[in-house]
């Protein structure tokens, strides 16, 4: 799949050219220290073209090892086909009940109040943009524009998917190691299931949920001289934010007695516990 033609990549080549700084920052207000940002918005830029490499070399398709169901009940002693992807029989597509308690959840739950919380501390002290000043009310309307950035871009990704016939939902992994389920974390950012079995493909709503968040609030409500490159600098650390999250339900729920289940934070996306090692 060559990347290098997509509009979204001519976008971001442009707006590499710009100044980047923490979370939904000024453009405008540390022009003198441009030099000193080079060597973070180069790393930012690795990771986010290593996010998308990733998935998309993980959703292309590979030989599977194992004979399809119809060559195993074949006794005339043909020579077995192989599938074209490997098949997951412990995958089972969830119910649209489970799939907009879910949407809800990541939409409007504790996980997006807490981070646009964050965010908007960080925005505060930062004093980004300026137009919307400090105090009680500039706090809100930055809490206001992260919150409604998260919800705008679930909602995109979960309607996309419904579109798309693909499963939006995360799913651990049934492998063990650090590596092969840190692996599996940042892939399934930018993949999803699709079909009866399950197999994984390169996600076209995941790549676009986090950048509708940041045009609508571009476009929306943000101060008028921010533009595309801004909405496209935005959009990209929604991406590592989702990447983030999906470490966090990998790594950090452990079952119903956990930290996160105590803390009513522990929805797991109806996905299966991981089990053994293929």
């Amino acid at each position: 799949m060559p990347i290098g033609g997509n509009p979204l990549t001519s976008a971001m080549r442009k707006w590499n050219s710009q100044p980047w700084h923490v979370f939904h920052g000024d453009p405008a207000c540390r022009q003198g220290s441009r030099s000193s940002e080079e060597p973070h918005k180069g790393k930012i830029r690795r990771a986010v073209w290593l996010l998308l490499g990733s998935a998309v070399l993980a959703s292309l398709p590979v030989p599977a090892g194992s004979q399809s169901l119809a060559a195993l009940g074949d006794s005339s002693g043909t020579v077995a086909t192989r599938t074209a992807t490997p098949i997951d029989f412990t995958y089972t597509a969830p119910t649209q009940k489970t799939m907009a308690s879910n949407y809800v959840f990541d939409a409007f739950g504790p996980y997006p109040i807490a981070g646009s919380a964050l965010a908007a501390g960080i925005n505060q002290f930062s004093n980004a943009p300026p137009e919307w000043n400090q105090g009680v009310e500039g706090y809100a309307k930055r809490f206001g524009s992260d919150f409604g950035i998260v919800a705008v871009g679930t909602t995109t990704r979960y309607a996309l998917s419904e579109a798309f016939k693909e499963d939006a939902l995360y799913y651990r992994c049934e492998c063990r190691g650090v590596f092969p389920r840190l692996r599996h974390a940042v892939i399934s950012t930018l993949t999803a299931r699709r079909g009866e079995y399950g197999h994984r493909v390169f996600s076209f709503p995941a790549l676009v949920a986090p950048y509708a968040g940041s045009m609508t609030a571009v476009y929306g409500w943000y101060p008028n001289r921010f533009g595309a490159k801004d909405a496209f600098r935005i959009g990209n650390y929604n991406l590592l934010a989702y990447a983030g999250g999906n470490v966090t339900l990998e790594f950090f729920y452990s079952g119903p007695h956990s930290l996160l289940s105590r803390m009513h934070m522990n929805n797991t996306h109806g996905s299966p516990d991981a089990g053994p090692n293929h």
